[in-house]
């Protein structure tokens, strides 16, 4: 005779939270040992191409680029090079998703007696671990080729957490991204290159002053760009010399971009996550 135990499922909200609590940090867990099983993956993306991109426009191109109003270029690219690593996490998260969609992972873990929203949740805390990994990554290249924030500590700290927040928002459109696109391989592929317009439409790397004025209305309203403006406000770097009102009230713009992005496609994705294989 075989006997099948079932785990009780708590039943008072103390008990569940710690009972989702727990099944997270088992997913987090299980995604973060994909670290160890592909270190080449992890040390290309978050250490080495990182570094390349500072270097190259930090040096290559740097003395050829002008900063509206004044200022070094390269405390210019710092808080752009940031935000555009963050932006890149939108495609790791959606292929670690569409990944485990395609292969049937996310539906065993569904027919688990666990915590249904936590196979998100461990994704997510997963991914905004690596992120804080290359931030700190990417911010130690910036003190090695010469930058460093200049209004103290707790403004520095706060730039990097509207960062966070960004990448945050931005971790939840590649949720919801894998989860819709990944029955198609093709179709995912072609969502990932939406990072590079995404990233490029915008200020990290040019200031807005100097483009077109139709086009640097887009740019100007872009998230990432309010970000990077919040940033190098926060870490006293040269903004670009732009006067518009979204300039003036970036750090505030920088809160509500990504609040507004995840009040989306949070949602979106625990709709998905909750109709997927239906």
């Amino acid at each position: 005779m075989t006997i099948t135990l079932t785990p009780e499922i708590p039943r008072t909200i103390r008990a569940q939270i710690g009972w989702a609590i727990r099944d997270t940090w088992v997913i987090t867990c299980r995604d973060l040992a994909h670290w160890r099983q592909q270190p080449g993956a992890v040390i290309a993306n978050t250490l080495v191409f990182p570094i390349m991109i500072v270097l190259m426009f930090g040096y290559l191109l740097g003395g050829a680029m002008t900063v509206p109003g004044g200022g070094d270029y390269r405390e210019f690219l710092m808080p752009g090079m940031i935000a555009m690593t963050m932006v890149f996490g939108i495609g790791a998260t959606l292929s670690a998703v569409s990944a485990d969609a395609a292969r049937g992972v996310i539906d065993r873990f569904r027919s688990l007696p666990m915590a249904a929203p936590a196979v998100i949740a461990g994704r997510a805390a997963a991914d905004m671990l690596n992120s804080a990994a290359a931030l700190a990554v990417l911010t130690g290249c910036g003190f090695a080729v010469g930058w460093h924030p200049h209004r103290g500590a707790a403004r520095a700290i706060a730039a990097l957490g509207l960062l966070l927040l960004l990448r945050f928002a931005f971790l939840w459109v590649g949720v919801y991204l894998g989860l819709r696109f990944y029955p198609n391989p093709e179709a995912v592929t072609a969502v990932r290159t939406l990072e590079f317009p995404l990233g490029f439409l915008g200020n990290p790397f040019v200031a807005v002053s100097t483009m077109p004025a139709w086009l640097g209305a887009i740019a100007l309203w872009n998230p990432l760009s309010s970000t990077v403006t919040a940033a190098r406000q926060l870490f006293g770097d040269p903004i670009g010399a732009n006067s518009s009102w979204i300039t003036s009230h970036a750090i505030i713009m920088a809160v509500a971009w990504p609040l507004l992005l995840t009040a989306v496609f949070f949602p979106l994705s625990l709709r998905r996550y909750q109709r997927l294989s239906r």
